[in-house]
């Protein structure tokens, strides 16, 4: 079954090319030019994957990206954000806003192409290990759900890789390289600074449940996964 690609662009044109690629690489795409329109495709079927473009009418596209991480339908639809800020601050403040990857405009439909499928891969945990663990912290791998003192605990999906790869490899420190490789893999480029990016991310979500301290930075080194303080 085709994998549903939400391509969310103010501009016909860019729409148009993007569906073109989305339809090469054997994915079904669904279009929409602004904010209204995307929440009624999405109504009518939850996208596999949201192309997302950073400036929209009305609604900007990072405001979009923390609206859908903030509700229970779109939380764990992984986020690609489409751009012409090559900036870093930029970029960065996509990925704070909940956006799991950012491609450059203009981008080829080739590097398109493998941005989507490397999210798709890091969203679905092809690399899962099983349930794993630690202190109060519990995740059900068969579910890919995650648990604090049994409370269910709202995670997106590259914090769930995260989380899941600190939990099965604890009590060791890690560099932001070695996270990039084992956690997105050592074929797609991610820059460094984006594994701070989502650390901060994870302790968010792990806060209200008060178990935030478990992701320790090991300043000068990286960080690890500890149930002591």
């Amino acid at each position: 079954m085709q994998k549903h690609v939400l391509i969310v662009d103010d501009e016909p044109a860019i729409r148009d090319m993007v569906a073109f690629a989305l339809r090469k690489g054997e994915f079904e795409p669904v279009h929409a030019g602004d904010a209204r329109e995307a929440q009624g495709k999405i109504a009518d079927r939850v996208p596999d994957l949201i192309l997302l473009d950073w400036m929209l009418p009305g609604t900007s596209g990072l405001e979009l990206a923390r609206r859908w991480r903030k509700d229970a339908l779109t939380r764990d639809v992984p986020i690609i954000m489409l751009t012409a800020r090559g900036e870093e601050n930029d970029r960065v403040g996509g990925l704070e806003a909940g956006v799991d990857d950012y491609v450059v405009k203009p981008f080829s439909a080739r590097e398109l192409l493998a941005r989507i499928r490397a999210v798709m891969r890091r969203a679905r945990g092809d690399d899962e290990d099983g349930s794993v663990g630690i202190g109060p912290l519990r995740i059900d791998g068969a579910a890919h759900r995650v648990f604090a003192n049994d409370a269910a605990v709202p995670i997106g999906p590259t914090e769930y890789r995260l989380l899941h790869f600190f939990m099965t490899h604890p009590e060791r420190v890690y560099s932001r390289a070695q996270l990039l490789d084992h956690v997105w893999g050592g074929n797609v480029y991610v820059e460094e600074r984006t594994v701070d990016v989502h650390i901060r991310r994870l302790r968010r979500t792990l806060e209200p449940h008060g178990v935030e301290h478990m992701v320790q930075t090991v300043r000068g080194s990286g960080y690890r996964f500890s149930a002591s303080v």
